[in-house]
């Protein structure tokens, strides 16, 4: 991993994003980028399209209003000395482009986040934004929906309380799904950083797809020791979330949206629970 991309406004939660951003680069060697996203004041945005109401809300033209009147000259100004600040604390020298070395970048872009995402996030290594406090932000869902979503890159997504440096020991939700594998795989860099990697299954492994045991030996060939820890699978948010505190862990990684996002927000599913209802730190990856 060598680009980190943060999408950046004055706002605590973002600066906390900042925080272990720059924390993370540090130990990988990479560049942090930051980005202060404005509205077009023509161009609505489009990502309401893609979610029901009950994450969304009102539809486009009320969250393209509500996100206009938190927008000015002002706020972009604010969002930069934050971020200069926060690169400057952390030894970082800024630059108006991205070197070899690590370094701060700062860029300031128009238009909708689920456009600019798939601009930016191509050219990324892995986005880190916070997750909203309610599923009423729905500014905040947004660019954390537009992140994930539209990326095609890994999210680490982060609770707005606390601060616990992601990362020091990983659980790996396993599910035999290549949604899961391929997140697996964008996590190399941090997994073999890792002080401690536990592999979660829950349930009976029945399904086509490789088992907890053949994954273990696939990251020991990348240097990774992760051990295994098998649930019932009769409530995997619960089981998954229990493992992930007895064995004191600091990151969930895990495919995204393996379903239908609608049926996952009309039935649930484990990657709505993730984002609305657990309140740890987890990589996500949405293929």
């Amino acid at each position: 991993m060598k680009i980190i991309f943060v999408p950046v406004a004055d706002r605590p939660e973002c600066a906390k994003a900042l925080h272990s951003a720059f924390e993370l680069a540090r130990k990988l060697e990479a560049s942090v980028v930051g980005c202060h996203m404005r509205p077009h004041s023509y161009s609505e945005i489009s990502l309401s399209s893609y979610f029901p109401y009950e994450i969304l809300g009102n539809g486009n033209r009320t969250l393209h209003s509500a996100w206009q009147k938190k927008t000015s000259a002002k706020s972009s100004k604010a969002a930069r000395a934050l971020y200069e600040t926060m690169a400057e604390a952390s030894g970082f020298q800024l630059s108006k482009s991205v070197k070899s070395g690590p370094v701060a970048v700062w860029q300031e872009k128009v238009g909708s986040p689920d456009k600019l995402m798939r601009i930016s996030g191509p050219v990324s290594d892995l986005l880190i934004v916070s997750r909203p406090k309610t599923r009423k932000n729905k500014l905040a869902t947004m660019f954390m929906l537009s992140a994930l979503m539209e990326s095609s890159r890994p999210v680490l997504i982060l609770p707005q309380s606390g601060h616990k440096t992601a990362g020091e020991k990983i659980c790996i939700a396993w599910n035999q799904s290549a949604h899961a594998m391929h997140a697996i795989v964008a996590a190399i860099p941090l997994l073999q950083r890792a002080a401690q990697v536990t592999v979660v299954s829950c349930g009976p492994e029945n399904r086509l797809g490789p088992k907890s045991a053949q994954l273990r030996s696939y990251l020991g060939a990348w240097g990774v020791k992760a051990g295994v820890e098998s649930t019932r699978g009769k409530n995997v948010d619960a089981e998954l979330t229990t493992v992930y505190r007895d064995t004191g862990s600091d990151l969930i990684v895990m495919g995204a949206y393996s379903r239908s996002r609608w049926r996952e927000v009309a039935f649930g599913g484990t990657s709505n629970f993730m984002l609305f209802e657990a309140n740890i730190p987890v990589l996500m990856l949405h293929t």
